[in-house]
C-alpha cells in the first residue's frame, strides 16, 4: 500500500534509531488510551525515582498512542503504532500547545514471514524506530517489555546490507533533482580514526546501476557485488586506495541515508514503504 504523503510527512528527514522487537503478547489496539495513561504514569514514576504516581493525574509528560493505518505492506501486517511524548510547561496556560520531546513507532511492512508463524494473541510489529533522547527510549522500551513480554534490541546494519541499500536507492527514479550518492568508509587499524568519503553524481550512479541490473525490479547478490566493485575500481584508478580493505559505515542517497550503528533518515515519501520493507526484513532476521 502507498502511504499518504500528508499523513507520513513528519516521519521524513528525521534521524531514527532502529530496534528489532519480538511479538507483543496481549496487545489490544482498542486500549490505546489506557496504555497511554499507564505509560505516562510509569515515566513519571521513573523520573521521580520510584515515588508512586496516581494513574490519570495530569503529568509533566503527556503520552499519546495512535495507529498509522497507512503504514503496512499487506493485509497480514498490523497498522503501525505511533508513540508520542510531549512536555507541558508548569508555567504555561492550559490552552498552550504541548511541546513534542520524543517520537517512536512500531511497524511491519511485508512482515508476513513472522506474522504467519506466531500463535494467537501475539501482535507482530518487529521494527521500532525512535527519535529523541535515549533516556525516553529506554523508559518506553522498558514499559513495553514488561507489559507485553517482548524484547527490544538495537538493530545494527552490516556493511553488506549498506551495499544493498546504496545499490537499490542509487537506481531509484526521482521526480526532483537528486543529491549526490555518498559512501563513507572507516579505515581500520590506525592510531587515529580515519574516514574516507566517496561522493558520486546521482546520474552517474544510476547509469552504472542500470548497466549492472539485468532484470528491472529484481536485485541479486551478483549485481550488488558488481556495482560496488565498479565503484571501488574507479576510486582506486584515481587515488590508488583499495576501499575494499576499509569498512563501509554510512551511505547517503536522495532516497534515504543509513549508518552502520542503526540510524536511518528517510528523505523521500515515494520510497517510504520500500525503505521500511527492507528495514522490517532486517528486524525479522535479527529476531529469528
Amino acid at each position: 500500500e502507498k502511504a499518504d504523503p500528508q499523513k507520513t510527512a513528519f516521519l521524513l528527514r528525521k534521524a531514527w534509531t532502529l530496534y528489532s522487537v519480538t511479538p507483543l503478547y496481549g496487545f489490544c489496539r482498542a486500549r490505546l488510551r489506557d496504555y497511554a495513561r499507564l505509560l505516562g504514569a510509569f515515566i513519571a514514576a521513573e523520573k521521580q525515582k520510584g515515588l508512586a504516581v496516581e494513574v490519570g493525574v495530569e503529568l509533566d509528560i503527556k503520552v499519546a498512542l495512535s495507529s498509522l493505518a497507512d503504514i503496512r505492506g499487506s493485509e497480514l501486517d498490523q497498522a503501525a503504532l505511533l508513540v508520542q511524548l510531549s512536555s507541558r510547561s508548569r508555567s504555561s496556560s492550559r490552552n498552550s500547545e504541548d511541546k513534542p520531546v520524543w517520537l517512536g513507532w512500531f511497524c511491519s511492512v511485508f512482515g508476513d514471514e513472522l506474522s504467519e508463524s506466531v500463535p494467537e494473541h501475539f501482535t507482530c510489529l518487529p521494527l521500532f524506530l525512535s527519535h529523541g533522547a535515549e533516556s525516553y527510549t529506554a523508559l518506553v522500551g522498558s514499559w513495553f517489555q514488561k507489559t507485553f513480554d517482548c524484547c527490544f534490541r538495537r538493530l545494527a546494519i552490516s556493511p553488506l546490507n549498506l551495499s544493498w541499500m546504496v545499490a537499490m536507492w542509487a537506481g531509484c527514479k526521482l521526480d526532483r533533482a537528486a543529491s549526490a550518492v555518498e559512501l563513507v568508509f572507516s579505515v581500520p587499524r590506525l592510531a587515529q580514526p580515519l574516514d574516507i568519503s566517496y561522493a558520486i553524481h546521482p546520474e552517474d550512479a544510476k547509469a552504472l546501476w542500470d548497466t549492472v541490473q539485468k532484470t528491472p525490479g529484481e536485485i541479486t547478490h551478483e549485481e550488488v557485488d558488481v556495482f560496488m566493485d565498479c565503484l571501488y575500481a574507479h576510486f582506486h584508478r584515481h587515488f590508488k586506495i583499495h576501499l575494499s580493505a576499509a569498512k563501509l559505515v554510512k551511505i547517503s542517497t536522495a532516497v534515504a541515508s543509513a549508518h552502520c550503528d542503526g540510524i536511518v533518515k528517510i528523505l523521500h515519501s515515494q520510497y517510504l514503504p520500500g525503505v521500511l520493507m527492507l528495514l522490517t526484513e532486517l528486524a525479522i532476521s535479527q529476531i529469528q
